[in-house]
């Protein structure tokens, strides 16, 4: 006897049983007994669409053996609303579901609309959040999660110091750099206006990007070779008036062709590129793509020989 049945809490009900085709179904999911059986439970409380304290708990038994449900989810959210629930003992229980279930959506879904019932953020949101930074920092879906706090609780003041913090302990948190942007650049965005180019293309404080320019270029210089503040610093300058040759005598600092042994930047050379193509020295443009094709990053020799291409000039032929 399982759980459910044996239990005088559900004797009112009949379960309604998986149906995979018929009885004999050409291949049938195995399932575990007790993962059928609260599923079958669990098809008869959503079909009379039942909210109660029992349905609730049924979807917490069924999240613990597969957190990846979402109708568990989408309905466990409809019963709990519908009781009108504390929502800090909910995030209590996601807490627990999160931490040993790092790269489940699902819970960030959930926790998203949980959040939207409670007027301020608490207290203990983001040590939490911390807390599964400290587990994996590039955790995409926390991280995505944290965007839409920040922008629902309006916490653009405090993020920047947090961020500051992040990427002194690991300069390479591309994660990190991703949502110092988002910070930056988004607070006066309309997100229902759309995303992307547009966005994109819209100037900013030149104080902000001055300040932001020379934060990515301190970063460069305690790590040449990383290419998320290079990326960062070429999405800043587009931020203001004037092209990337700005960043001319910053790059050469890193590539200087003159010393072809002495590059300490395969970035510095890619920007280079783009700068002296723009200023119409495509000899130069050429010598830097033709180092990153043979010396500095050959593995992407076709991507620097169409490159020159683009220029009217010839590959270069790497062994």
């Amino acid at each position: 006897m399982g759980k459910y049945s044996g239990s005088e809490t559900w004797q009112d009900v009949v379960p309604i049983p998986q149906d995979d085709g018929g009885p004999n179904p050409l291949a049938a999911i195995a399932y575990t007994e007790d993962y059928s059986e609260a599923m079958s439970y669990l098809r008869a409380v959503m079909a009379d669409n039942e909210k109660s304290e029992r349905a609730l708990s049924l979807t917490e038994d069924i999240i613990v053996m597969n957190p990846a449900h979402y109708t568990v989810w989408l309905y466990r959210a409809d019963v709990f609303f519908a009781l009108e629930k504390d929502p800090l003992q909910e995030l209590d229980w996601l807490n627990k579901i999160s931490l040993k279930y790092l790269k489940n959506y699902q819970i960030w879904h959930h926790r998203q609309l949980i959040m939207t019932k409670i007027p301020s953020i608490p207290p203990t949101e983001l040590p939490f959040l911390a807390q599964m930074f400290e587990k994996d920092s590039k955790n995409y879906h926390v991280w995505s999660y944290r965007q839409w706090l920040v922008r629902h609780f309006s916490l653009w003041d405090d993020e920047l110091p947090y961020l500051e913090s992040l990427l002194e302990e690991d300069v390479r948190n591309n994660s990190a750099w991703n949502h110092r942007w988002f910070v930056v650049f988004s607070r006066y965005v309309d997100p229902s206006a759309g995303t992307g180019a547009d966005a994109a293309a819209i100037k900013a404080d030149p104080e902000i990007v001055a300040r932001e320019m020379e934060y990515a270029k301190a970063k460069i210089r305690l790590a040449p070779q990383n290419q998320s503040p290079w990326n960062y610093l070429r999405g800043v300058v587009k931020k203001r008036e004037g092209g990337l040759a700005v960043l001319r005598a910053f790059a050469e600092e890193f590539a200087d062709l003159a010393r072809e042994d002495e590059v300490r930047s395969s970035h510095a050379l890619d920007l280079l590129a783009d700068v002296y193509a723009a200023e119409k020295e495509e000899e130069q443009a050429g010598k830097a793509l033709e180092l990153l094709a043979r010396k500095y990053d050959p593995i992407r020799k076709n991507y620097w020989n169409y490159r020159r291409g683009l220029l009217g000039l010839k590959e270069v032929e790497v062994e």
